[in-house]
């Protein structure tokens, strides 16, 4: 015969519910200790430098330079862009090449997106440029100069065939594409 055993019953919910709200109290105090801790040691964002984002670089504060890869690649070139001040700033990801008097410019490769990329105090950022992608076509052009920016706002610098150490012809150009900027030569 079954009896009914109303104690067991409140035994068995009375420490849920009492385990429920000490956990919910020792959970409240710790978020109180937390918050308290935190916002005393939290320092204003006028106050903190790592607060403010890196500011865009200005073109005056940037040496580009760009030459042919090697005389046995004279569709490759290795350009670099340098940071010549004493603070940090950021340039695109993705170098701005573009071709003479030709429309576009070399596109990733990589694909991506455009984001900042961080230049530290004096360093120097590489890509690697491919003027012609694939097999060339009746389609490839050649240009008497190339011109490299840091970032599609900045009018770049130009750089023309001979001072790249280009063939005398010129630059070959046909589907270009870039390496995004990376820390070292490649």
């Amino acid at each position: 015969m079954r009896t009914h055993r109303p104690d067991r019953l409140r035994f068995h919910r009375r420490p849920a519910v009492t385990a429920s709200a000490t956990v919910l109290t020792a959970a409240l105090v710790t978020l109180a200790t937390l918050t308290t801790t935190a916002s005393a040691a939290t320092p204003t964002a006028s106050s903190t430098p790592s607060a403010n984002p890196t500011p865009h670089c200005p073109e005056s504060a940037l040496k580009i330079a760009a030459s042919v890869l090697t005389p046995q690649h004279p569709d490759v070139l290795r350009i670099s862009v340098t940071n010549r001040t004493a603070e940090p700033c950021v340039v695109d990801r993705i170098p701005t090449v573009t071709f003479g008097d030709l429309d576009g410019a070399a596109q990733p490769d990589p694909p991506a997106e455009s984001a900042p990329y961080r230049l530290a105090p004096g360093a120097t950022a590489y890509a690697t440029v491919r003027t012609v992608t694939g097999r060339p076509s009746p389609s490839t052009r050649t240009v008497d100069f190339v011109t490299v920016a840091a970032d599609p706002a900045h009018h770049g610098r130009r750089f023309d065939a001979a001072a790249l150490g280009a063939p005398p012809t010129g630059i070959r150009v046909w589907s270009p594409t870039t390496t995004l900027w990376r820390p070292t030569a490649g």
